[in-house]
């Protein structure tokens, strides 16, 4: 493993007036034996990111390094990467023991047959699909297909895995199922992997490391805990966490700063009939949410509506008056920016 480094980073597709930039003045360090994940919406570089690393498409300006060695004018197949894509990319014609030996047999990597059969046999039993080694991809379960597409990338022992939205096409069952194994493997292996999504949950459940991209700036760089508890922006703070979090205007409170323009509630930080008399506010029940082992109470206090988590055994109805306190409120100026 390794890790891998973007100095100054620009990408753009097109030109003129339809010219878009992807990635602008990126700086990001993926540590050796990390779990970085790059989180944001739909357009924001994650994937071009991936593709920059990789070699598929080469960056306008900066550099890329991988093991503390320049590779911004290699070709793919000199940057021993690999990497998985959102479908599965598996040959249907072939078994699954050949998909995962394929790439082992390329010309540059000169892996004895001895070897591929050993390290084929390695991770089918890492990925647990040792019984369908003789199957071909297409009697497969979505699940099984997206396992082989992940093993035929961990049997290169690459510098950096590279993983783009991997799980986003499998159901939510089979999405957390994969999540812990992908998690296990990482820290198994000891592996480098940068992987790329819109989904928190796998930000948060997976990451070593996160990166918050905005419209190709990567705006914000921690642990998890860090990007949730102290993000720098309502933009970071709308990324992580469920329920999102609730904002609302200033005004709201009179302990805001002059210069705040919105408040940061997560709904954690939203406390329902507090024992204290202090910052006390009055509100109304419009809407609960029974999700077995929490429930959402959706709050109006004033004209807005916000969302706590309270107790799933609570007696509260529609309608009901209600006192809250706000605890660890964060607060923002008019161009969205933490104050601190």
């Amino acid at each position: 493993m390794a890790d891998v480094v973007l100095s100054g980073v620009s990408k753009s597709f097109g030109s003129g007036k339809a010219q878009i930039d992807a990635l602008k003045d990126i700086n990001l360090e993926i540590p050796d034996g990390s779990f970085v994940v790059l989180l944001g919406p739909t357009g924001a570089g994650k994937t071009t990111t991936l593709r920059l690393i990789a070699g598929l498409d080469k960056a306008d300006s900066g550099d890329i390094s991988i093991g503390g060695q320049s590779v911004i004018e290699t070709t793919p197949a000199q940057r021993n990467v690999a990497m998985v894509f959102q479908q599965y990319s598996l040959y249907p014609h072939l078994s699954v023991r050949d998909n995962l030996a394929f790439p082992l047999k390329s010309p540059i990597l000169r892996t004895s047959k001895s070897e591929i059969t050993e390290r084929v046999t390695q991770v089918a039993e890492v990925l647990q699909i040792s019984e369908k080694l003789d199957n071909k991809a297409t009697e497969l379960s979505g699940g099984e297909m997206q396992r082989v597409s992940i093993g035929r990338a961990l049997v290169r022992s690459p510098s950096i895995f590279l993983m783009d939205e991997p799980l986003s096409s499998l159901d939510a069952k089979l999405r957390s199922e994969l999540r812990l194994q992908l998690k296990r493997l990482q820290a198994d292996l000891g592996a480098t992997f940068l992987y790329v999504t819109h989904d928190q949950i796998e930000a948060m459940t997976m990451a070593t490391h996160v990166g918050v991209l905005d419209e190709g700036k990567l705006v914000q760089f921690g642990t998890p805990r860090e990007i949730y508890e102290n993000p720098n922006s309502v933009y970071v703070a709308s990324r992580l966490g469920l329920p999102r979090i609730n904002t609302v205007p200033a005004n709201l409170v009179n302990t805001a700063p002059d210069n705040a323009a919105t408040i940061g509630l997560r709904p954690e930080h939203i406390l329902v009939n507090p024992t204290s008399d202090a910052s006390r506010m009055e509100a109304r029940v419009n809407r609960i949410e029974s999700l077995g082992d929490q429930t959402r109470l959706h709050l109006t206090v004033a004209d807005q509506t916000v969302v706590t988590l309270i107790d799933p055994h609570t007696g509260l109805n529609k309608g009901d008056a209600v006192n809250i306190s706000l605890r660890d409120p964060l607060f923002f100026d008019n161009h969205g920016a933490r104050i601190r």
